[in-house]
């Protein structure tokens, strides 16, 4: 009896109805009234359809999150990309062309306006011209203040290469930095040293004018912001000293040397008027006005002796790998003997040595 009863409540079990059954009457396989949610009758059927809800949002953000995170990584490959062609440039500074006359010469310019008229200059005019312009740049600063049509720029180097294109109506390739007058200073006299020496005479004006408006405090400090020996600063500004009679003697104030300062110093401090009578005298006269000559009469109008003898450098060995291969030595004369140990160079590289030095002799003799 009790068997029958529970086969009679089992009948009546409708298991259609439970979540995931594959198995549905067919009033359930009609659409949902529209606008009408359809929600699971029992707690387990809700919870399954909560999680498979959470389960399909879940996934949604991971792939939105995936999608931003590969877009990154590309922005993060082209951005080291760019990093990476941009290092090569580090430290550079771009170049622009300026019209020369929205350039003025710097307050420290030491070109003697003979460096504009000489075979050197019109080989450089040459040179620019037929490149259509300077193709080593000068440097530049802006002026402060307003301009009103006038110079927009100050030569912090270059002034040659300025000078040939004004003169050739060509726009200069310039580098505008922000310089200090300190730093236009010392940038000045390092470009001029290692492109052309500057006579003993523009050295020591220059660096009269650096003095005189206090960019150092004393000719020690100059001679170590500039990396140049302290007599050396000292001779030249002995020759920026000499009286005007004295330096229009010379054809030319960029004849004076380093080695004319003592004897000049010492002529003018014993006998000043005898000295500058002949300085004027030569001037008036004429005759032989070579550098050496000018020098014997105006230290003989002293009673003087004559330049003090020239001590050439120490000699200088030439090593390569730790082994000596050659050595450079200047004579008292001036000449300079060039010693190559043996084995060191065959006969068939003889040209290249040969073509080295005249190249080097054109350039820095």
């Amino acid at each position: 009896m009790a068997s029958s009863k529970l086969s009679d409540k089992a009948a009546k079990l409708d298991f259609s109805r439970l979540p995931g059954s594959m198995q549905a009457p067919v009033e359930t396989l009609s659409a949902p009234p529209v606008g009408q949610e359809v929600r699971p009758k029992t707690a387990p059927g809700a919870m399954m359809a909560f999680a498979n809800d959470a389960r399909s949002e879940l996934m949604r953000e991971n792939e939105a999150l995936r999608e931003r995170a590969d877009a990154a990584d590309q922005v993060k490959a082209q951005l080291n990309e760019a990093l990476g062609e941009l290092g090569q440039w580090e430290g550079a500074k771009a170049t622009r062309l300026i019209d020369p006359q929205q350039i003025r010469v710097s307050q420290f310019a030491n070109r003697h306006e003979l460096n504009y008229v000489g075979p050197e200059f019109m080989a450089l005019r040459a040179e620019i011209e037929s490149a259509g312009g300077n193709v080593q740049a000068i440097k530049v600063r802006s002026v402060a203040g307003p301009h009103a049509g006038g110079p927009r720029y100050e030569l912090v180097y270059g002034h040659r290469r300025h000078r040939a294109c004004l003169e050739l109506g060509l726009p200069v390739l310039a580098v505008v930095d922000n310089v200090d007058d300190r730093a236009l200073f010392v940038e000045m006299d390092r470009e001029n040293r290692g492109r052309k020496d500057l006579s003993v005479w523009e050295q020591g004006t220059m660096y009269r004018r650096a003095l005189a408006q206090g960019l150092f405090p004393s000719n020690r400090k100059l001679a170590e912001a500039l990396g140049v020996d302290l007599s050396a600063v000292g001779k030249a500004l002995a020759i920026a000293d000499l009286p005007v009679a004295v330096i229009e003697a010379f054809v030319s104030p960029l004849d004076l040397q380093f080695r004319f300062a003592k004897p000049l110093m010492q002529a003018l401090t014993r006998k000043r008027e005898a000295v500058l009578r002949r300085a004027r005298a030569i001037k008036e006269t004429g005759g032989d006005r070579k550098p050496k000559a000018v020098l014997d009469q105006l230290v003989a109008a002293a009673g003087e002796e004559g330049v003090e003898r020239f001590h050439p450098p120490v000699p200088t060995v030439v090593e390569v790998g730790g082994r000596q291969v050659a050595t450079v030595e200047m004579q008292p004369t001036g000449r300079v003997d060039i010693g190559i140990e043996e084995g060191v160079l065959s006969a068939e590289k003889l040209p290249a040595l040969t073509d080295m030095l005249r190249e080097f002799l054109t350039k820095h003799g």
